[in-house]
């Protein structure tokens, strides 16, 4: 089965259905533009950002604007769109270095979500916002009505459980940052009285944080 067949829709420019699945390790300049997906997955990103706050607009009508956030921020959360991806199945189209894929990235979920979001914003480009709201709805939908109540982001709900146990605030330190601008990536470390520190890694501070909240949520028994 091929991409297009996977996600339903095909492409009138298949260039830029490549560029979406062509991770960074096999970068290649392409008359002066950098060939990966990383332009495509920045612009995926705002695109499903949109959509989902669009359905969520129409969803829960006597909702506020911070419970609709709430909402939004576990909807379109990295591991969020890891699940959606690996369910599409788009892990073996990936296009990247004997290096990468012997390294677990084929399998890495960071690397399946920067290629669905790229995917997005492929569809986007070549066919405007009708198939990309299509798409997004489709993997979507189920997601967004699963969500009862509006989710707690990792962070908001550490806070909430040290300080019911009379604890100070969490501390989040940074202690490594690497990469170029357009691909950083922040090691962050969380710290909580009477706990042993945890540390992780992302693409933004926030993502970071979120991740390291999570592991020290689940280290608490949180």
């Amino acid at each position: 089965m091929s991409v297009e067949a996977i996600i339903q829709y095909t492409f009138n420019n298949k260039k830029l259905l490549e560029e979406a699945l062509t991770h960074p390790s096999k970068t290649r300049l392409t008359k002066q533009k950098m060939f990966n997906y990383q332009r495509l997955e920045f612009l995926g990103d705002s695109v499903l950002g949109l959509v989902i706050t669009e359905m969520l607009y129409h969803a829960f009508p006597n909702e506020s604007e911070g419970s609709l956030a709430k909402r939004l921020a576990g909807l379109v959360r990295s591991e969020t769109i890891a699940i959606v991806g690996k369910k599409l199945g788009i892990e073996p189209f990936i296009i990247m270095a004997v290096s990468e894929e012997q390294s677990g990235g084929r399998a890495n979920a960071s690397n399946i979500e920067d290629v669905c979001e790229a995917l997005i914003g492929a569809i986007y480009v070549d066919g405007g916002i009708e198939p990309a709201k299509a798409f997004i709805i489709e993997h979507w939908h189920d997601l967004l009505k699963g969500q009862a109540l509006p989710p707690k982001d990792a962070k908001t709900a550490l806070q909430e459980l040290v300080q019911g146990q009379g604890k100070p605030l969490p501390e989040y330190v940074v202690i490594a940052s690497s990469g170029p601008s357009h691909a950083p990536e922040f090691t962050i470390e969380v710290r909580v009285d009477g706990a042993e520190p945890q540390s992780a890694t992302g693409n933004s501070k926030r993502a970071a944080e979120q991740k390291v909240a999570q592991l020290m949520l689940e280290k608490l028994g949180g």
